[in-house]
């Protein structure tokens, strides 16, 4: 490697990483995601727009070298794999278990019906789409995974905007979508290792797959404990060095992918596996996921993302009727598998719509997914670049959708539910248990409410479900209860703050528990996103925390209501 080539790495790197950083943050502020800024930033600055401008100064920048070529696609490669590793960091194995039921139906007839979907109506596409048309099977399975898989990083931020994500239809659509990556995953590797296989004997793919699950299970169960065993002691010897935990995370992702490459899938699994062995660790605090998480998405994500338009033009590669097809494909058939996942379960008719549509943004892993299929030469680059635009239109389409289906509920007063008996305003508790107890001893002495014993059994299995602290000293401790007839809303109130392990790192100072009955979950949502709306207002918080009784608390809470317009809520 040459100095000049150093030189024109470094420029590439920071024209990339600079540019995609700034159109994703520009775009976040407009509430859409990075994904959509990084990828436009390619196009830009690929042959679609800079090269086509100035040809000869885009040449110059980047320049058709193979050792060139080779150092920026090394660079994006790990971006793809640490990405990996990230989303399997946020995938909650116990969680997605404790709600088996719902999330089991949702992930997996959310798979099958898009990918089986996908799978039958590529078949009938027109054979110039084929690279080979004299084998079109591989195709038809490549993009029917890839309009299967949906997009946790998206859809997480999403409900993180509403401020759904501690809620249960939250917590459902994630552990849905914990069962929906883990499976996509699986059959993606199987049919990258098929389609790229020498052998494509019926007995040797079968082997393959025995090995694979045998890998999967091993690591999903023994892998776990020993990972869980392996930070504790970690966070235990070095508690003031997350770098040490940090640096094990990524050697495990570099082990389990060398083995699953090794194996004959694809590293990109492996990094996957790691990433939910970390996860399940209990001395992963939240905030050192969030170290990884922006580590990730602020530096290697974005420089893949805005990479993969270096390569390709857009203009010359569109075709617009697979462009067509593959995006209503993939937003119709995954809203159909998700919607038809939540049949059987106990979601109201409201949120039911919620769940299908919270399942259809395509995203990176997608990108990902068709990528290695671009380069394996499964898929061919118009069907690259169609997956590429369908990816950004479903985006685009997913937070104005949810957002009407959660707002075209009908309205009702939540300061119907907040009792002033059931505030407290000097909690006594240092920990988030202690605190649970104080107030389910409050909201047990009101009349028609269950036993203490009832309440504090119920929330505190919703609380070791999910954590329910949404940052910026707020809690919402929730539970669904068959007993009740109407919500409960109590609110208690610590001067020292409670360790709550909430996102950011601060301690608890607010913490609202909410009882709801156990058919009324589409109310709960709405107060939930209501209470969490009204408190993001630092002033409101403020006003809260420093109110001197509970008559002046409830007059604060009701202002910050009423200046955010949030004093009705759906039913």
């Amino acid at each position: 490697m040459h100095e000049s080539q150093l030189f024109i790495f470094l420029l590439q790197v920071l024209l990339l990483l600079g540019l995609a950083r700034g159109v994703g943050e520009i775009l976040t502020r407009w509430s859409q995601p990075a994904l959509v800024g990084e990828i436009l930033v390619g196009v830009l600055l690929g042959p679609t727009i800079f090269g086509r401008a100035a040809p000869e100064l885009h040449a110059a920048i980047f320049p058709v070298d193979p050792v060139q070529q080779a150092m920026l696609a090394t660079l994006s490669w790990f971006g793809v794999l640490f990405l990996l590793l990230e989303t399997g960091l946020e995938i909650d194995v116990t969680a997605a278990w404790r709600q088996r039921g719902p999330a089991l139906r949702i992930g997996i007839i959310g798979v099958l019906v898009p990918l089986a979907l996908g799978f039958v109506l590529t078949l009938a596409l027109p054979a110039s789409y084929f690279p080979d048309p004299d084998h079109p099977y591989p195709f038809a399975l490549f993009l029917g995974t890839t309009m299967a898989i949906s997009a946790m990083v998206i859809i997480a931020r999403v409900l993180h905007d509403l401020d759904l994500v501690k809620s249960d239809l939250g917590l459902v659509t994630l552990c849905g979508y914990a069962v929906n990556d883990l499976l996509a995953w699986l059959i993606f590797s199987m049919v990258l290792a098929y389609s790229t296989s020498q052998s494509t004997e019926f007995w040797g793919v079968v082997g393959l797959l025995a090995l694979t699950l045998a890998f999967v299970a091993l690591c999903l169960t023994v892998g776990l404990r020993l990972v869980d065993r392996a930070i504790t002691s970690l966070a235990r010897r070095h508690p003031n060095q997350p770098g040490f935990v940090l640096s094990v995370v990524c050697c495990l992702g570099l082990l389990i992918g060398t083995i699953t490459e090794w194996m004959g899938v694809t590293a990109l699994l492996g990094f996957f596996l790691a990433g939910i062995m970390a996860g399940q660790a209990h001395a992963l605090s939240e905030r050192t996921r969030q170290v990884i998480s922006q580590m990730v998405h602020s530096i290697f994500v974005p420089l893949y993302f805005a990479s993969i338009g270096l390569g390709l033009d857009f203009v010359t590669n569109f075709d617009g009727l697979i462009v067509v097809f593959v995006t209503v494909v993939s937003i119709v058939a995954k809203f159909a598998g998700a919607w038809l996942g939540t049949i059987g379960s106990d979601l109201s008719s409201e949120d039911r719509l919620s769940v299908g549509i919270a399942f259809t943004p395509s995203g990176v892993t997608g990108i990902v997914v068709a990528g290695v299929a671009l380069d394996a030469g499964i898929l061919t680059t118009p069907v690259f670049v169609a997956i590429v635009v369908s990816t950004i239109v479903s985006c685009l389409l997913i937070a104005p959708w949810l957002e009407w289906s959660i707002r075209r509920r009908k309205a009702v007063n939540i300061l119907d539910f907040l009792h002033r008996r059931a505030i407290l305003p000097d909690l006594a508790g240092a920990t988030r248990w202690d605190a649970i107890d104080e107030l389910c001893t409050s909201v047990s002495e009101l009349a028609g409410m269950p036993p203490r014993e009832q309440l504090v059994e119920a929330v505190r299995a919703r609380e070791e479900a999910a954590g329910t602290a949404v940052g910026h000293g707020i809690a919402i401790p929730h539970a669904r209860m068959v007993s009740l007839r109407s919500p409960t809303l109590a609110l208690g109130r610590s001067e020292g703050g409670v360790d709550w392990d909430a996102p950011d790192g601060e301690p608890v100072r607010l913490a609202f528990l909410l009882l709801t009955p156990e058919a009324g979950h589409g109310l709960q949502l709405q107060i939930l996103a209501a209470i969490a709306a009204a408190m993001v207002d630092e002033q409101a918080r403020a006003n809260v925390a420093t109110a001197p009784d509970a008559d002046a608390i409830t007059l604060a809470l009701q202002d910050a209501l009423r200046r955010q317009d949030l004093a009705q809520v759906a039913t």
